[in-house]
């Protein structure tokens, strides 16, 4: 049987170079939009405490200006729900009217009904939304029991719902793998089944009330739960005739290269099959180095190009300088083009060909030289020390070159 090469694969018109997205409805958040045709969006939330409003504001402006689209705040009483109104005024007034989303959690409603005059969107999570207690000793859940629960949390949930409505904002609800209700371990166990039915328990009360401005997320702190929840939750969706976008991340995901790889690992997953329309990477670290992380699984992807794309290899004997050395000199002189493919690559044996996609090539030819290409054509042979010079020189030539941002232009 034949095999064709990974590369000439590629290049056949029936195996997709790009990632298909899964078709979701368009769901308004301030003045951005989750779904529809719109590009993956970027999430992350602040650690102040919401009450501390000056800090919060400049916490959200950090944020935002980095390219954090939607910015979540924790609302855990009346008082914060309070102080939310100030921090959008404060916002207002000395920045602008960010995308705010208030996190709303245990017996929530008269917070919710509060935040919600003064967010774009309110994120409940259904396993806390209404406290079941625990009762000793329960072996089931009877029938009576478990729509005794779900009366009390459509109670509940409803007059949010119809405020939310009302107002032409968004829910999002967000189920966590951690805080499954009691109600729900006893009939699904702790399972993405779980997780699915308590999504779709709180979705149909919605559409009841004729409330479709909805984003749904399945978090977990374990990649393959994770996985396997959204998996579950677009096929069930699907059966149903729901389209409502999907927010990804793997939740507690840690700090460090571990909590990158772990998030990286979710989020890219589902991503690279088309699901998921916004996405929140959840580190131990301050929010702003969650941001990079969005980015950088974005653009892997193909999904956003949000900064230069360097291809570089790995080095070996071939390498005729300092590969890390001169990638670091690259990327400092350029990584403001946002946009361009820059390849650095160490020798002339296989740079030409791994850069085909580059715009710009660096290329080791000879020791003590350099080539310069543009695209696939070898342009001009330079000194080793002028590499990084002749290289924005090409790159200006081609007008493609923009003078840095710097904080003097602001």
């Amino acid at each position: 049987m034949l095999t064709l090469d990974p590369l000439v694969q590629a290049s056949q018109p029936d195996i997709p170079m790009t990632f298909p997205r899964r078709r979701t409805r368009p769901v308004p958040v301030g003045d951005v939009t989750i779904g529809g045709d719109q590009p993956v969006v970027v999430q992350s939330m602040i650690n102040e405490d919401t009450l501390d409003v000056a800090g919060s504001v400049r916490a959200i402006q950090r944020l935002h200006q980095m390219g954090c689209e939607i910015v979540r705040v924790t609302v855990p009483s009346l008082a914060h729900a309070h102080a939310v109104a100030e921090i959008r005024q404060q916002l207002q007034k000395q920045y602008k009217d960010v995308p705010l989303v208030a996190d709303v959690h245990h017996n929530g409603m008269k917070i919710a009904l509060e935040v919600a005059k003064h967010v774009h969107k309110v994120r409940i999570n259904p396993g806390l939304y209404v406290f079941e207690k625990p009762k000793e000793n329960r072996t089931e859940y009877t029938q009576a029991e478990f729509d005794e629960i779900a009366e009390k949390i459509r109670e509940t949930l409803a007059p949010l719902v119809i405020s939310l409505r009302e107002q032409g904002k968004a829910m999002r609800i967000g189920v966590n793998h951690g805080s499954l209700s009691e109600r729900m371990l006893f009939t699904y166990g702790d399972t993405p089944e779980g997780m699915v039915e308590s999504a779709l328990e709180f979705i149909r009360i919605c559409e009841s009330l004729d409330f479709r401005n909805i984003v749904i997320s399945l978090k977990a702190s374990r990649v393959p739960v994770m996985l396997a929840a959204n998996r579950l939750m677009v096929k069930r969706m699907d059966e149903l005739g729901m389209d409502y976008p999907l927010h990804l991340g793997v939740t507690e995901a840690g700090d460090g290269e571990y909590g990158r790889i772990k998030s990286t690992t979710g989020i890219g997953t589902l991503l690279a099959e088309g699901i998921g329309d916004t996405i929140r990477v959840s580190l131990t670290e301050a929010p702003e180095k969650e941001i990079p992380v969005c980015y950088g699984i974005l653009q892997a992807l193909g999904l956003r190009r949000t900064m230069v794309e360097y291809v570089a290899c790995p080095s070996c004997g071939r390498t005729l300088f300092n590969l890390e050395e001169v990638l670091h000199k690259v990327r400092a002189a350029t990584s403001h083009l946002t946009g361009l493919n820059i390849a650095v690559m160490g020798c002339i044996v296989n740079g030409p060909g791994e850069m085909a996609d580059a715009d710009y090539g660096y290329v080791g030819k000879t020791p003590g030289m350099i080539s310069l290409y543009r695209g696939r054509e070898e342009i001009k042979k330079v000194p080793e020390q002028d590499g990084v010079a002749e290289l924005i020189n090409l790159i200006k030539a081609d007008g493609r070159w923009v003078e840095p941002h710097t904080k003097g232009d602001e």
